[in-house]
């Protein structure tokens, strides 16, 4: 028999639900954001999906980070005015360097790129079986196959002959494998731990905001950076290469840099604060700084920095990317770069890991080539390689996607170089690839079917959430 007490009451009841959560949320999403069609799109979500709405906001709406296990802040490795110089051209960009960041302009850097993982992975495993006082590694992923139990082995056998070893994984990418990585590191004896992993107890839905950062250092005098994770992906095997990518052997000052980077998120994962390394000694000619982004206090900085790159350009722009999303400002900023008549070059996969990446960036290409931006499409194998130069004499490596996920919502890490000849070689490097793809003509970025574009259309809409 229908109990129809039970009902009156139920039905005030999840009303009062549903104005909790779904006006909390919204008020949340009014009172942070800081696009205004983003607020937008959120309260109305909320509040006309009952529960649903809020629901997917406190899953992938917020996007800010207080770093509350974090210590005391760093001091910068050198007093500002103690920076190299560099050309007066690039004044500019040195400025806002100093402006974002506590990090000095540091010379005496060498750095090697190392192409793909047959050259990245024996480096960066004689250097781990090198190490006497301490290993440190954080990945965005790292897989339990025959490459990433190399990996594991070499990181227990430092910890066996008393080496600090610390293995921080980002806490969403460790899913991409399986078994995980983590339980396996720690029953070898290695310390690791999962960065902002999800869970219920004590509830964490960050689930947007991803320590994408890809570091190895040693001794605090040699240190891996760049784009590739840890596993077989990165290497060709029996059936073939699927991906390419290039990551780079650093020495000097710069690894300074680097470790106090991995210190400060070790800390926010662990709570455990580790010293600093001694400050590591001259070793190239290179000048370089470390440009940390994050949905924390270094929101939007990379952005700046590359909108600062574009906007001192004088003679050309090579970028190479593996995920092409922009946020609006930033393609703005291509397409009048292109406008004064700089050569702006952009070089992406034909055809990516993600589909529905590449079909959001192939909505905002026929936009660019109509403002004079080259855009190449390389064939496979996947290129996951992340560059760019400007003028051949600036660079910027490091994890960084043009996308508005590397830009605004990941934990990212990127160094910039000022050095011609170490820029001159990614020039070329970079050139080589856009002459093997050539750029797409307007008629071809425009000639494109009716449900393909809406197809594409439709994944830039959503493309800030990808």
């Amino acid at each position: 028999m229908l109990d129809l007490h039970h009902l009156s009451l139920a039905a005030p009841l999840s009303l009062l639900i549903y104005l909790v959560t779904g006006v909390g949320a919204g008020l949340h999403a009014l009172l942070t954001k800081e696009d205004p069609r983003s607020a937008v799109s959120w309260v109305a979500l909320c509040l006309l999906v009952p529960y649903g709405g809020a629901l997917l906001y406190w899953l992938l709406g917020i996007n800010r980070v207080r770093r509350r296990g974090r210590g005391a802040p760093l001091p910068a490795t050198a007093p500002l005015a103690d920076a190299p110089r560099v050309a007066a051209a690039l004044g500019a960009q040195v400025r806002i360097g100093d402006a974002l960041t506590s990090r000095a302009l540091e010379g005496g850097n060498l750095i090697e790129p190392l192409h793909n993982g047959e050259l990245a992975f024996p480096r960066m495993l004689a250097a781990i079986a090198a190490a006497r006082e301490s290993v440190w590694l954080a990945t965005y992923i790292f897989q339990t196959d025959k490459v990433g139990g190399q990996f594991i082995a070499a990181l227990a056998a430092a910890v066996a002959r008393g080496v600090s070893v610390r293995v921080l994984v980002d806490g969403i990418g460790e899913w991409y494998d399986w078994p995980h990585v983590v339980p396996r590191l720690r029953r070898a004896g290695v310390p690791a731990a999962r960065f902002l992993p999800p869970r219920l107890v004590p509830p964490n839905f960050s689930l947007n905001c991803r320590n994408h950062r890809k570091i190895l250092i040693t001794d605090g005098c040699t240190a891996f950076m760049g784009g590739m994770n840890l596993g077989g992906r990165e290497v060709g095997g029996s059936t073939g290469r699927r991906m390419t990518d290039i990551h780079f052997q650093l020495r000097g000052p710069v690894v300074t840099q680097l470790a106090r980077t991995f210190i400060e998120d070790w800390d926010f994962a662990t709570h455990e604060q580790l010293e600093p390394p001694a400050s590591a000694g001259d070793a190239g000619a290179s000048i370089c700084r470390v440009i940390t982004g994050g949905p924390d206090q270094d929101v939007d900085k990379l952005l700046l920095i590359l909108l600062s790159a574009l906007a001192s350009a004088e003679r050309h722009v090579q970028i190479m990317t593996p995920y092409f999303v922009p946020p609006p400002e930033l393609v703005a900023a291509l397409e009048a770069t292109a406008l004064r008549g700089i050569t702006v070059s952009i070089v992406l996969p034909r055809r990516s890991n993600l589909r529905y990446i590449d079909w959001a960036t192939l909505h905002w290409i026929p936009s660019l080539v109509e403002r004079g931006v080259r855009v190449h499409l390389q064939n496979p194998p996947f290129s996951h390689a992340k560059l760019l130069v400007v003028d051949g004499r600036y660079a910027h490596i490091g994890s960084v996607n043009v996308d508005t996920r590397s830009l605004r919502l990941n934990f990212e890490i990127a160094v910039e170089v000022y050095d011609e000849r170490f820029c001159a070689e990614l020039c070329a490097f970079i050139r080589e690839r856009e002459h093997a793809s050539p750029a797409l003509t307007e008629r071809e970025a425009q000639s494109v079917p009716l449900l393909p574009r809406v197809r594409n259309a439709l994944c830039w809409l959503v493309s800030p959430y990808l």
